[in-house]
């Protein structure tokens, strides 16, 4: 899939979900601190959600943000993704995740993010109900946790945090940086 139909094919996802889940969007748009303009905008592909919007809808509408990635495309072998089978999921702010694992059912998930100059996973801090971890490939990726300070990874640095911590995360640089993310 091209990125406009991988656009659109989020937008179609998080519409259907709230559409059987019986919201309106006025009704989901309050549970995600969001204007209606703003959620009709990602529904019609206009706009592209953050990664802290994209898991507040999640969790609004109560499945985990893998959900949102299980669009499956044609593999040869079932256990293995070739970088042509991967599904890719278009972010605002300038973030780009691409499912690298073959399945989101395991035990556990695979994300190659890439963040551009200046990319920022958005506002408020997120928080995942899953347990994550990451590995920075290239670039600097700074993290900001809980209330914390902010700290700043560099390419070979690796974290792991646990479930419903409170995240923030920014590439601050002029280079692209690409983190390897894992969460069950």
């Amino acid at each position: 899939m091209k990125m406009h139909e991988e656009v659109e094919a989020l937008a179609i996802l998080i519409h259907d979900l709230r559409k059987f889940k019986n919201l309106t969007l006025g009704e989901l748009a309050a549970r995600i601190n969001r204007s209606v303009g703003f959620l009709s905008q990602v529904e019609r592909g206009v706009s592209r959600p953050s990664v802290a919007d994209l898991t507040a809808i999640s969790e609004a509408l109560g499945v985990s943000t893998g959900y949102f990635y299980n669009l499956s495309k044609p593999r040869s072998i079932s256990w293995v993704t070739r970088p042509h089978e991967r599904r890719t999921l278009y972010l605002g702010s300038g973030i780009t995740d691409v499912l690298a694992s073959p399945t989101i059912t395991g035990a556990f998930s695979v994300l190659d993010s890439h963040l551009e100059p200046g990319a920022c996973s958005g506002e408020p801090h997120l928080t995942d109900r899953s347990e994550q971890g990451g590995f920075v490939l290239d670039g600097e990726l700074t993290v900001w946790l809980d209330d914390g300070d902010p700290v700043t990874l560099q390419a070979n640095d690796c974290f792991q945090l646990q479930p419903h911590a409170q995240l923030r995360y920014a590439n601050l640089t002029e280079n692209i940086t690409r983190v390897l993310w894992v969460f069950n």
